[in-house]
Formats: structure tokens, C-alpha cells, sequence
């Protein structure tokens, strides 16, 4: 047995696990070997239902409705999956093979022998918002930067290296980078769709299994399932698929927050007149207005997207529930709608900074960024002199 094939009996059901790099000839033709040659009654995939339906019908794409992605809140979400995708699809140029491409061998070919298939993966909103609910700033900055550095990143990687990654040492090697520098990430992007994988391989009920899964889960879920078949681990996942809620402390302080500042509002008219008053108002104004509206102007919005920013951010910064980001990112796409040309070239453009102001749907997520950075200065400065000002009354 090869180091990226692993045969399991447990319990009078054979699995037999087989590790792939995503971008690799290789694994393609390895996975379709193992299929054909084990016949198995079912053919388990490190997919979602949403990546496979993507996967086997990538024209659904261009007809994305990006103005929905940002009313549901997954304007971060959808940026995060267009660069870690584009980094594997980058990667796997000098090999010819597109992200995936093993997994849909997999499906075609269990499809081709009337086999049935599972997708055991957990839905990567759901692993990307516990990636982030679960972070602390400083692990928030670090995702960040790890997605910026990889969407931007020039380097190449030979089809040599990639067939290596497969390899356990290579692969212990990266995980352990991975523990030491995002002991978060690890945990979630890993440890825990190791177990969430093993409990739907089992779960598929066949007795003939075939697992096609990255080779940086293959140690895992060996062991995640060894572990079920003997009863210490069970196949309940709910706990792992829950998004971790802001604590009270901090919702108390983001409504504490505004709160204050409206109460300085109250008071500065107070002890300082109408004209104390409106000079704190105007004070909290400018500071929030013109940093969002500037930060929109970089990002090359238009000009009622602009205007929205500088006009919307005060009362922005006050309202928990709503954020500038969220109002100048609708107002960008529906002034400036994306082309089907737009989601054509996406994984193309997401690499270079030209890319995001030409391409419309990324100018829209840019913004949204953009903006949001550009009130959270403004409400900070502003209110630092709000302050200020309130204590020369």
C-alpha cells in the first residue's frame, strides 16, 4: 500500500482512503485506478454539495448575483474562496490540471460504474466563518495577510513539488508550520474536518468504501475513524458546525460605544449651547465622513458610492447592525453591475492589483474592505475628539 492509499477493516467494512494533491495528474489518474480496480458500493468525496455542483458546472458562476452574496453578509466569504481558489489554480498551471480535477474524476468515474457517491466535506462557509469567529485580532491580521500574500504571490511551484506535498513527511512538515504560526486555522481547517470527514465517510453506510480526500487528511481521518469503529469517538459533528456568537462583553461594548457618544452628543449641548453642540456633531461628522469616503475613493468607486460613504459613515459608525461597508459595496453593484466577462476572468484577476480595480466584482469587494477600514479610523480619531471637545466645554 502506497503512502497516499490507506486500506482500513473496521467492523467488517473496508475503507480504503486515498490521498490527493489537488493539482495533480497523478492523483487523477490514481484515484480513477483505485475506483475501477476496488469496485467499491460507494465512493466518498472531500466535497460539499455546493463545491461539487461548482466543480461539475462552472458556467453557473458567470451568472452570480453579487448584490444576493452581499445582502446574506458574504462579501468577505466570497473574496476568501476566490483567492485560496486561485492559488490552487495557480499552482497547478505547470501541471495542466485544474483545482479539483481529481475529485471530479472521482465523480465521473463512480458516475461511469453506477456507483453511488457521498459528499462527506463540511460547507466551506461554515469552515471559513468558525476560521474567523474563532480568531483572535492578531489571528484575524495574520488570515489576512496570509490571503493578501497568497493572492499576490509570484511564485511557482514544479509538478515535482506538488507530487511531493502527498508525501507524509512533506505533509507533517507544513502541518506543523501550519500549528505553529495559526494554531487556530489549523484547528479548524483541519483537525476538525478530519473528524466531521470521518463521521460522514462512515455514516454513507456502505461496506465497500472509497474515500477521496487531501493527503493532509489522510492521517487524520485514518485515525478519527479507527477511533469510531471502537466507540470512543462518535459520529455527531453539531458542535463543530456551530458559528461561534460574540460574546455578551463585546456586544455590551458595541452598543456602549455609540451609546457614549450620543450621550457626549447630549451633553455638549448641555453645558456648551446650540453651538457647543453642533461643533461636537460636526467634529464626529468630518472625522468619519472623510476617511470612509476617501478610503471609497481609492478603491475607485463611483461617485454616488463616494457619496454614500461620506453621508452614510457617522450614522454607521453609531448603528451596530449596519456598516458602511456593507451600504457602499450594494451601492457600487447596482451603479456598476458585473459583466459576465467579470466572473470569466476572476481566478485571472484576483492575483494582481490591476486585476481588483478592472475586474467589477472585485472593485465592489475591495471597496467594501476599503470603506469599512476608512470608518473604523474615522470612529476612533472622532471619537478620541468628541472627547477632546466635550472636556473644553
Amino acid at each position: 500500500m502506497s503512502q497516499t492509499k490507506r486500506k482500513l477493516e473496521l467492523n467488517g467494512i473496508t475503507i480504503t482512503l486515498i490521498g490527493t494533491a489537488h493539482v495533480s495528474k497523478e492523483s487523477i489518474d490514481e484515484v480513477t485506478t483505485a475506483i475501477k480496480d476496488l469496485s467499491p458500493d460507494c465512493v466518498a468525496i472531500e466535497l460539499d454539495e455546493k463545491r461539487a455542483d461548482s466543480i461539475q458546472n462552472p458556467e453557473k458562476y458567470a451568472k452570480l448575483d453579487i448584490v444576493k452574496v452581499l445582502k446574506k453578509g458574504q462579501g468577505f466569504l466570497m473574496l476568501a474562496n476566490i483567492i485560496l481558489s486561485s492559488f490552487q489554480r495557480r499552482i497547478g498551471m505547470n501541471t495542466g490540471v485544474k483545482p479539483g480535477d481529481e475529485m471530479l474524476a472521482a465523480m465521473n468515474t463512480a458516475k461511469e460504474l453506477n456507483i453511488k457517491t457521498a459528499m462527506v466535506d463540511r460547507p466551506v462557509q461554515i469552515t471559513l466563518k468558525r476560521a474567523w469567529s474563532q480568531s483572535s485580532l492578531w489571528g484575524k491580521c495574520k488570515l489576512l495577510a496570509s490571503l493578501l500574500t497568497s493572492a499576490f504571490s509570484k511564485e511557482e511551484i514544479e509538478a515535482e513539488e506538488i507530487e511531493n506535498l502527498k508525501n507524509t513527511s512533506e505533509m507533517d512538515s507544513m502541518m506543523n508550520e501550519l500549528a505553529e504560526y495559526m494554531p487556530v486555522i489549523k484547528e479548524v481547517i483541519i483537525d476538525e474536518r478530519n473528524k466531521y470527514l470521518a463521521a460522514k465517510i462512515w455514516e454513507t453506510g456502505g461496506k465497500n468504501i472509497v474515500a477521496v480526500l487531501g493527503a493532509g487528511h489522510l492521517q487524520g481521518v485514518e485515525e478519527y475513524l479507527e477511533k469510531i469503529a471502537v466507540g470512543t469517538e462518535s459520529t455527531d459533528v453539531e458542535n463543530i458546525m456551530q458559528i461561534k456568537k460574540g460574546s455578551i462583553t463585546g456586544k455590551i461594548i458595541g452598543w456602549l460605544i455609540p451609546i457614549s457618544i450620543i450621550g457626549l452628543f447630549i451633553g455638549g449641548f448641555i453645558y456648551g449651547g446650540v453651538r457647543g453642540g453642533t461643533q461636537m456633531l460636526s467634529t464626529w461628522f468630518l472625522w468619519n465622513a472623510i476617511p470612509a469616503a476617501i478610503m471609497t475613493l481609492l478603491g475607485l468607486g463611483h461617485p454616488l458610492t463616494i457619496i454614500v460613504a461620506f453621508v452614510g459613515a457617522p450614522f454607521t459608525s453609531l448603528c451596530p447592525f449596519v456598516g458602511i461597508g456593507f451600504l457602499t459595496a450594494i451601492v457600487q453593484a447596482l451603479v456598476c453591475p458585473p459583466k459576465v466577462s467579470d466572473m470569466e476572468t476572476l481566478q485571472n484577476d484576483v492575483t494582481s492589483i490591476k486585476g481588483f480595480y478592472k475586474n467589477r466584482i472585485l472593485r465592489t469587494l475591495l471597496i467594501l474592505i476599503l470603506s469599512t477600514i476608512g470608518s473604523m479610523i474615522g470612529t476612533f480619531a472622532g471619537g478620541a475628539d468628541v472627547i477632546k471637545t466635550f472636556n473644553q466645554l
